[in-house]
C-alpha cells in the first residue's frame, strides 16, 4: 500500500493548548486512523518536537531532518502535545541533538520517572474524555517548570518569519541574538536538535506550504521566490529532500 501523508488519512484535529500546558506546548491534537486499511503514513520534518500518547505509553517524536515513514494500526488513536520551539530539551531534561529522527518511549529518556506521569493516567471512557485525562496529567507535570527558551523561541521567529532578500543567515542571527558563532550553533543543538541552516531549510519549505494552501493556484516559481528560494528549481530539490517528492505531488 503507498504511503500518505500523515494528515490525509483517519481524523485529524489540533487545538492550542490550555493555559496550564502553555508555557511548554503550543498544542494538543488527536489523529485517529480510520478503521481499516491505513496506508503507511509519511511525517515530514516540520522543526517540531511532539509528547504522543501511543498505545498506553508516552514516546517523543522528532525533531526530524528527514521524512519518517510509520505504519499505525488500524483504529488506532495518538494524542500529541506539541512543544513550543525551543522548550522540549528544558521539560524532557535532555537537549533535543540528542532525540534527532528519534520515535522515543519516554522512559528511555526518563528512567523510571516516567511512573511519575503513567500512574496517573487510567482509563477513559472515549477518547475526549483520555484527551481530558492526558491534558491535566502532563499539564500537573508542566505547571511551574520554566521550560521554555525565550532567546531560542525569538530566533525560531526570526527564522520562520524569513530574512531580508541576500542576508546572511548566520551573521544576521549572530547580530540579532547577540551571540558568537559557536554559542549560537550550540544552542540552536540544545533547543531544535540542529544548526540554524537546517532549521532554516525546514521552515522556508514550510512557509512555501503556507503560501500555496493561502494562493492556490498560484504560480509555484513565483511563490517559490515569495518563500526564499533562489528559483523553483532550488524548491524542487528541497522538497524531494524533505518529503521525498516534489511540491506537486506533495500538493
Amino acid at each position: 500500500m503507498e504511503a500518505v501523508l500523515a494528515q490525509s488519512t483517519g481524523f485529524f484535529q489540533q487545538r492550542p493548548a490550555a493555559a496550564g500546558l502553555a508555557s511548554a506546548f503550543s498544542a494538543v491534537w488527536v489523529h485517529r486512523m480510520q478503521d481499516e486499511d491505513v496506508p503507511p503514513i509519511v511525517i515530514t520534518p516540520d522543526a517540531t518536537i511532539d509528547l504522543q500518547w501511543i498505545d498506553g505509553r508516552f514516546r517523543i517524536a522528532g525533531p526530524d531532518k528527514e521524512p519518517q515513514i510509520e505504519r499505525p494500526p488500524a483504529g488506532s488513536a495518538i494524542v500529541g502535545f506539541r512543544f513550543r520551539p525551543g522548550a522540549a530539551a528544558g521539560w524532557l531534561g535532555v537537549p533535543a541533538g540528542e532525540i534527532v529522527g528519534g520515535r522515543l518511549d519516554l522512559g528511555e529518556i526518563w528512567g523510571t520517572r516516567v511512573r511519575e506521569l503513567l500512574d496517573r493516567v487510567r482509563a477513559a471512557p472515549d477518547l475526549a474524555a483520555m484527551v481530558r485525562q492526558l491534558e491535566n496529567v502532563v499539564g500537573a507535570h508542566t505547571e511551574g517548570r520554566d521550560a521554555f527558551d525565550p532567546l531560542m523561541g525569538r530566533a525560531f521567529d526570526v527564522i520562520n518569519e524569513g530574512l531580508p532578500p541576500e542576508t546572511p543567515l548566520l551573521p544576521f542571527l549572530q547580530r540579532h541574538l547577540h551571540l558568537s558563532e559557536r554559542t549560537l550553533r550550540r544552542r540552536f543543538e540544545d533547543a531544535f536538535g540542529y544548526g540554524p541552516k537546517t532549521l532554516d531549510r525546514i521552515l522556508r519549505f514550510h512557509r512555501f506550504r503556507r503560501l500555496r494552501e493561502k494562493a492556490g493556484e498560484g504560480s509555484t516559481a513565483l511563490l517559490a521566490v515569495e518563500a526564499g528560494y533562489a528559483d523553483q528549481a532550488h524548491l524542487i530539490r528541497e522538497s524531494r529532500r524533505l518529503t521525498g517528492v516534489t511540491p506537486s505531488a506533495l500538493a
